[in-house]
């Protein structure tokens, strides 16, 4: 429903025919409609940024949670548009995009996407093993609860790797998911509401000169 909700505000740029009277109602449901989707974004994306840690890492607290997810200028947001990997390296503009493909009811590949840079940093093999056990049952495996949409021959390269775990187990079907996100999903994020927002520049009041 959200989903429904979000392209029908995307993509309503159609001229219509309005019968006098009704416009400004459209007009008026219309506006309600995009703010309500933007507050449910902001919603969904404090959600992601209180949530957000570095793997390894301890946990911040809040005043340094607050300074490390700081809201971008409108020209950092920007840069976002200029490459994908520019949007995976801001903590924020992750955050965001997560709460994006959450919107869109597929945020298994970012999850599965950023296990997989975990994994590919871990050292003990005996913590590779275990982290490629689960990262195979929670997105790879049939009926996975969050079960990635690859081929089955990747899938079956990987149940056969997993067996002597290596950094580069995943690597194929990351690559996958990757150009999957690029080329679907990063598109329509640069068009939606919200991140169209956030590269507004703030509107400078002027005070009316006095007559």
């Amino acid at each position: 429903m959200q989903s429904a909700m979000f392209l029908a505000v995307q993509h309503d740029c159609s001229p219509m025919d309005k019968s006098p009277g009704s416009g400004h109602k459209s007009e008026e449901k219309r506006e309600k409609m995009k703010r309500t989707l933007l507050k449910d974004w902001k919603t969904r994306l404090s959600y992601f940024l209180q949530n957000s840690s570095t793997p390894g890492k301890p946990k911040t607290g809040k005043k340094n949670k607050q300074q490390a997810f700081t809201k971008p200028s409108p020209e950092e947001a920007q840069l976002w548009s200029e490459a994908f990997d520019e949007l995976l390296a801001s903590k924020y503009g992750l955050a965001a995009f997560r709460a994006f493909l959450k919107s869109e009811f597929c945020e298994e590949n970012i999850e599965f996407w950023l296990a997989c840079e975990d994994f590919k940093k871990t050292k003990s093999p005996q913590k590779l093993s275990s982290k490629a056990r689960k990262i195979y049952t929670d997105f790879i495996e049939k009926e996975a609860p969050k079960e990635i949409n690859i081929d089955f021959q990747t899938k079956t390269l990987i149940a056969q790797n997993i067996q002597d775990a290596t950094s580069g187990c995943f690597t194929t079907a990351q690559k996958r998911v990757y150009s999957l996100m690029e080329n679907n999903s990063y598109p329509r994020f640069l068009e939606s509401e919200f991140y169209q927002d956030l590269c507004k520049k703030p509107q400078i009041a002027t005070e009316p000169h006095a007559t």
